[in-house]
């Protein structure tokens, strides 16, 4: 035999190969003696039965479903050199295919080569043997010529007439011994049961021993005889065996469905679960038991969670039957104190089915402490169950988990196979660590809408009580707990962080929407009662408990605020989603904190409208009614110590308005602005701008209301000291003094003073500043009105006694001139000086020099009754009356005006009458002795006059 070689073969196809070369290999394959041994033609390896079952056997397992069924029966042959369907073509396709040309074209030559050494042997075998080779065909030959004539002799020694005597010998026999041939089959028959018996003697006590196995609790003796009864070959036409079979089958079936119902025991231990396994591996069961117990244990979870949730429904109604039958009893016992009353009607009616047409609402603290508890036990399951839980699937799938049962459930299919070749892989390979994971996500998922059913439940009236908050930190603890190592997977971990995270969002958006609700509820209930000065922290601002009922509600808020936001700021630097959650709920805190404030300034501007209309209602009425305006304002549904006139109503709302301005919103912002602030943020003091701005703006509307009231009655009095006096300003007797009247008018301004200093101190100037305009604008528009009437005359007596009132009231009420008051003040003298310059000129045309003299001012009434007072004269007489009389003056109603000297009452500061009297000293040097002296020298009302 020549010594064949291996190529190796070509690391790539070469596919050009020539069309000659495929031809000449294809010829020479053909031409290859058959039944030569599995020697690749070509030279280029030995082909034996191993390497042609790795070729098939690698066809067989291609992926390709074309090359599966492409193989079949013939294809061994057909790739076999000794066989006689042998074809070429597949072999070079299938053997060959990644053989390089020139490999290929090496090959056909050294085919040939061979081919044509054999031939050459051949003939010279048959050349050198010739005559043995004929010599052993005629011998040949004559043996089968004298078989042939023997047989076909019936005389001779031929097999036919031997034959036919035996037969008949075989009768006779056949016709002695025939019983004795039945007996003898019975007995072999017999004898071949009693050795199935004995040979299967095992195999026929194997249920009652299976079943003995299994009641002493001996389950590894029972699955080790019942593989041994599988190993055994059964004759196939004996039935009773395969009914011992099948009893067999059906006690290892229960046996099976016990194993598979004890992994149901939720005490079981993790050994016992392991050993259940490995035997049910063992026993090679329908389903997988490690995913059979993983389901188990995910079901049982699950109905877990849903018997909390039942137990809870059940809670539920029983306390709301319990609270049914509670107000029942309180309807029967009412109907019975009714109608023990004598001619009391029984207007209660049928009680029951009064109170059953009335269903009972589940609110209240103790149905919100059994949704607290109902939160605690669904979580107390999950941290129970879930971290033991994912353990033993990690342990599964690592294979830590039941080692010894992880061998192919195909054991007897596989007996033949070598011991190298083991399969390590248990029948729950075909799961993987997702799908437990995936199943954790769903058990999560049902506690997630449980917890968000049962929070959105809780009442807003409990919110500042600990349910709420201790449902949270539940939910927080659960996420701790499976974020521990192996605890559970993360999709499970993320799932609860982003529950506690949107849980915390809904608890802080129903903590603003709860302080913006109670801020409406408390501005209901104003009861205008001023605090004391301790209560508001030494504020100037007389404010009621309004504001500090605000302020309570918006701190107790924010510090529950501030509690949450801690908490999930942690949770945000792990996730992405928590941080952009956390953002959100930030800028959410921050528009509740200012919406809450420009809330409560709404409800401040509301009572301050109720307050005006109620007062103009009132005051509308009285002028109806023939009273006066200062008519005392009384309620019957008033508190002790509350505040009962309308203009101190108003004080007090600007003092509320006020106090939240200056002092309620920085502290509260500064204090809390740390919830939203993140650094580099410029909007902070835009915030706090835009605040104290509404408030500013609210605080000019209420103030407003105040003046314009106040100014009313100012103007009632001007009209009262101008018109209603009594008084004829074109013929008044000499000057004496300030009038009754001017005081009078004064202690309107005094009351308004006194009003202000005690409701709205930080306002005095500011209000009092108002009021002086409006003083001077109400002379000026009351001279305007009464011009041609109670005011078309006005000598210089009066004259002289209107600016002495006028520089009175100038210099009490120096400290809140404004510069529009002093211009408006310019105006009125002018307008007096002007109106006096008439009222002499029409006296003297009228008169001529009849006039008799008076006792004050001969000198000037000579110059007037001559036709010759000038602007000059009159003006220099009133500063005559005004350096003679305004300093007595002053002197004597020194406790009158002495409010506008002192920050404080008089009252708190007994002494300081005479203190007040010293700041009289310097008023005369005041702007209206400035005006007068350029009026003297030539103002522009005197100009005017001149030129009229």
């Amino acid at each position: 035999m020549r010594e064949t070689r291996t190529v190796p073969v070509a690391p790539k196809i070469e596919r050009k190969a020539s069309a000659a070369l495929g031809r000449n290999v294809l010829n020479s394959l053909q031409s290859f003696p058959r039944g030569m041994e599995c020697i690749d033609p070509l030279g280029l390896g030995i082909i034996d039965n191993r390497s042609l079952r790795l070729i098939t056997d690698k066809l067989e397992s291609s992926p390709s479903k074309a090359d599966r069924e492409s193989v079949d029966s013939n294809l061994r042959e057909k790739l076999l050199y000794f066989s006689e369907k042998f074809d070429p073509k597949l072999f070079l396709s299938r053997i060959h295919r990644d053989t390089a040309a020139a490999d290929l074209e090496a090959g056909a030559h050294a085919l040939k080569s061979d081919l044509q050494g054999r031939t050459l042997q051949r003939k010279q075998l048959v050349k050198e043997n010739f005559d043995c080779f004929v010599s052993c065909k005629t011998t040949i030959d004559d043996i089968e010529s004298k078989l042939k004539r023997i047989e076909d002799d019936p005389e001779g020694s031929g097999t036919s007439h031997l034959f036919n005597i035996i037969q008949g010998v075989s009768l006779q026999a056949n016709r002695a011994f025939e019983p004795l041939f039945e007996r003898q089959a019975q007995a072999e028959k017999i004898r071949s049961v009693q050795g199935m018996l004995q040979r299967f003697r095992t195999l026929f006590n194997l249920p009652s021993t299976i079943r003995g196995s299994i009641s002493k609790g001996e389950y590894d003796l029972a699955v080790r005889e019942y593989r041994k009864a599988k190993s055994i070959a059964l004759p196939s036409h004996v039935g009773i065996l395969k009914r011992v079979l099948e009893e067999v089958e059906k006690v290892m079936h229960e046996f099976k469905g016990m194993l598979y119902k004890s992994m149901e025991d939720p005490q079981i231990d993790l050994t016992e679960v392991e050993n259940i396994v490995r035997l049910l591996l063992e026993l090679e069961p329908e389903s997988d038991p490690v995913w059979h117990y993983l389901n188990t244990q995910n079901q049982r979870i699950r109905g877990l969670l849903e018997k909390c949730y039942i137990d809870h429904e059940a809670r539920m109604e029983t306390l709301q039957n319990e609270k049914r039958e509670r107000a029942l009893s309180d309807a029967k016992w009412r109907k019975i104190q009714f109608q023990s009353n004598d001619g009391f009607p029984n207007t209660l009616g049928d009680v029951d089915v009064l109170v059953e047409s009335h269903p009972m609402d589940v609110i209240g603290e103790e149905f919100d402490a059994l949704r607290g508890k109902y939160i605690r036990r669904l979580t107390a399951v999950l941290i129970h169950h879930i971290p033991a839980f994912w353990k033993v699937a990690l342990s599964v799938f690592s294979g830590k988990f039941a080692k010894s049962s992880q061998v192919s459930a195909d054991v007897n299919v596989n007996a033949n196979a070598k011991s190298d070749e083991k399969v390590t892989d248990g029948k729950y390979s075909s799961h993987s660590i997702d799908e437990v994971a995936g199943m954790i996500r769903n058990t999560i998922s049902t506690y997630e809408v449980k917890i968000q059913n049962t929070f959105h439940n809780f009442e807003d009236s409990n919110i500042l009580c600990s349910y709420m908050s201790d449902a949270i930190k539940e939910i927080f603890k659960a996420s701790q707990t499976f974020e521990a190592k192996e605890s559970a997977p993360p999709v499970a971990v993320a799932a609860l962080r982003m529950l506690y995270s949107e849980i915390t969002k809904i608890y802080i958006l129903r903590l603003c929407s709860w302080m913006r609700s109670c801020t409406e509820d408390i501005s209901k209930t104003e009861t205008w009662i001023p605090v004391s000065i301790l209560e508001r922290n030494r504020s100037p601002y007389t404010i009621s408990s309004l504001p500090l009922a605000f302020r309570s509600i918006l701190a107790s808020t924010m510090d529950h605020i501030n509690l949450m936001i801690q908490s999930l700021r942690s949770e945000a630097s792990k996730s992405e989603d928590i941080y952009l959650l956390l953002k959100e709920t930030q800028e959410s805190i921050r528009l509740a904190f200012l919406n809450c404030f420009l809330d409560f300034a709404g409800h401040l501007e509301g009572i301050a409208n109720q307050v005006s209309q109620t007062r103009a209602g009132r005051e509308d009425s009285l002028i109806q009614n023939g009273y006066s305006h200062e008519t005392p304002e009384e309620s019957t549904d008033v508190f002790p110590g509350s505040v009962v006139n309308s203009y101190q109503k108003l004080l007090m709302v600007l003092s509320n308005i006020g106090y939240c301005k200056d002092e309620l919103s920085y502290a509260m912002y500064n204090k809390y602005k740390h919830i939203w602030k993140s650094r580099g943020r410029t909007e902070d003091d835009t915030d706090i701008r835009d605040l104290v701005m509404s408030f500013s703006g609210l605080e000019e509307k209420v103030l407003e209301h105040y003046t314009t009231s106040k100014a009313s009655v100012i103007r009632n009095a001007i009209v009262n000291y101008l018109l209603d006096s009594g008084i004829n300003w074109g013929g008044l007797p000499a000057v004496k003094g300030v009038r009754d009247a001017a005081v009078e008018l004064l202690h309107t301004l005094v009351a308004v003073h006194a009003e202000v200093f005690a409701g709205a101190k930080p306002l005095l100037d500011k209000t009092l500043g108002v009021l002086v305009e409006a003083l001077i604008d109400t002379f000026l528009s009351i001279f305007s009105e009464q011009e041609n009437k109670d005011l078309k005359s006005l000598d210089a007596n009066g004259f002289c006694q209107l600016m002495l009132e006028l520089e009175y009231f100038e210099t009490i009420l120096n400290p809140y001139f404004t510069p529009d008051a002093r211009e408006s003040l310019k105006s009125l003298q002018g307008v007096l000086l002007e109106k006096a310059i008439e009222s002499v000129s029409e006296f003297v045309e009228n008169t001529g020099h009849a006039r008799k003299s008076t006792r004050v001012g001969e000198d000037a009434l000579g110059d007037e009754r001559q036709g010759a007072v000038s602007p000059d004269d009159l003006i220099a007489l009133a500063q005559q009356y005004s350096s003679d009389l305004l300093q007595t003056e002053l002197e004597r109603t020194r406790v009158n005006a002495a409010c506008f000297m002192e920050s404080t009452p008089l009252d708190t500061v007994p002494e300081s009458a005479k203190a007040a009297y010293a700041s009289f000293k310097g008023p005369l040097d005041s702007p209206t002795r400035g005006y007068r002296s350029q009026q003297s020298i030539g103002s522009p009302v005197y100009n005017q006059n001149r030129r009229r």
